[in-house]
């Protein structure tokens, strides 16, 4: 079974003559299929541990582990690659391409596989399994809040990854359409038995996953 493993983790930034500590000694090991939220006040280093999660930002100390690859030890090239493949990302903001339909943002993560056969019928699948089959052709500005963002939870799934990330993916809906986008990201998570790590605000989502930890002070604990 994969596993996701941060070693002591800690990322510092230089701020002017200064170095500030946004996350300390963090160590985290994530069961494959298991889900997990994280919460924590505003600025506690929340996305900064989901952006070095999702290799998007290199830690200044401690080791990253992923499918038994170190990803941060790849050249710039294969970790680009490593990362399509093997993570999904979801955002408060959609990210989607106004200029493309919800199928063709679903297709975007693999206009670089090596494999793109079977990208179209899986992309019609998920899209199905989100309840927008009959929005394949629709671009965002056609589409609600909630639609957007099941898209946008397609498109993150397209690649098979072994890892789910979500930053906040409901902080912009209201509660009514919050509720129908994390069922559907639930439901996914579990059919697709992809490891699930969540930064949210909300206790109700929260509740939701296998464990809740807090990130406090850049120091993780359990809630």
């Amino acid at each position: 079974m994969s596993q996701v493993i941060l070693d002591a983790i800690r990322k510092t930034y230089p701020m002017g003559t200064d170095n500030v500590t946004v996350l300390r000694d963090v160590s985290l090991t994530l069961k494959a299929g298991e889900s997990v939220a994280i919460m924590g006040p505003s600025g506690a280093g929340k996305s900064t541990l989901l952006n070095i999660l999702g290799t998007l930002e290199t830690p200044s100390d401690g080791q990253v582990t992923i499918d038994h690859q170190d990803p941060f030890s790849l050249s710039e090239k294969a970790l680009a690659h490593f990362r399509n493949e093997t993570i999904g990302f979801v955002f408060q903001d959609h990210h989607l391409l106004p200029q493309c339909s919800a199928l063709e943002n679903v297709l975007l993560p693999t206009l670089v596989s090596v494999d793109r056969s079977f990208a179209e019928t899986r992309a019609r699948s998920l899209l199905e399994k989100v309840g927008l089959s009959d929005r394949l052709q629709h671009k965002p500005a056609e589409l609600s809040g909630g639609e957007r963002q099941r898209v946008a939870i397609a498109r993150a799934l397209i690649n098979r990854p072994t890892l789910l990330l979500a930053d906040e993916p409901t902080g912009n809906l209201d509660r009514t359409t919050a509720d129908r986008v994390v069922d559907v990201m639930f439901d996914l998570h579990k059919a697709e038995g992809v490891t699930l790590v969540c930064v949210t605000h909300a206790d109700s989502l929260a509740q939701r996953f296998d464990r809740c930890l807090l990130l406090i002070d850049g120091s993780l604990q359990s809630k």
